[in-house]
């Protein structure tokens, strides 16, 4: 029996938000559940419409910590910034993306980076560029050891070392 379609009912009014909200972009269910809790809809209702769209397909948690690490690495994001955002979006698992790039993939990227942002001058006699430089990618969520051979290289040396 469908439910009459009235702003007033929760659960049309929790179905309608989730899915304009997943029209846009991916969401975790964390983050669905916090944003539809901010239209003060009750949490037995949030859970039985987040579930549906859970077996409907969609709404996944894989698929968004998956696309969202991508989109972070795009934009110059180390593992240890892409993991803590995960962690705060209720993913505590890291996704195959992730886990597939080495440390020297993870070093390349950052090297890119480094490249593009502030070129790739010797650092060895600049100690002030190279701490700043290094607080840079530890924002950016690199290891130190990334960061050190990220620092570590110059115009004179080949980018595959």
């Amino acid at each position: 029996m469908a439910k009459q379609e009235n702003s007033d009912d929760q659960e049309y009014k929790a179905r309608s938000v989730a899915l304009r909200l997943l029209a846009r972009r991916e969401h975790s269910r964390q983050e669905l559940t916090l944003k539809l809790k901010q239209r003060k809809l009750d949490g037995s209702v949030i859970s039985m419409v987040l579930d549906d769209y859970e077996n409907e397909g969609w709404l996944d948690d894989v698929r968004f910590a998956d696309i969202y690490s991508r989109q972070r690495m795009d934009l110059g994001y180390g593992p240890l910034r892409i993991l803590s955002e995960l962690q705060q979006r209720g993913i505590h698992q890291a996704p195959g993306c992730l886990d597939e790039l080495s440390d020297a993939d993870w070093v390349r990227n950052a090297l890119l980076l480094r490249e593009k942002r502030f070129g790739l001058s010797d650092l060895a006699d600049d100690w002030d560029e190279k701490v700043r430089q290094a607080r840079f990618f530890t924002r950016r969520g690199f290891t130190g050891g990334q960061v050190d051979r990220v620092l570590a290289v110059s115009e004179s040396d080949s980018l595959e070392g």
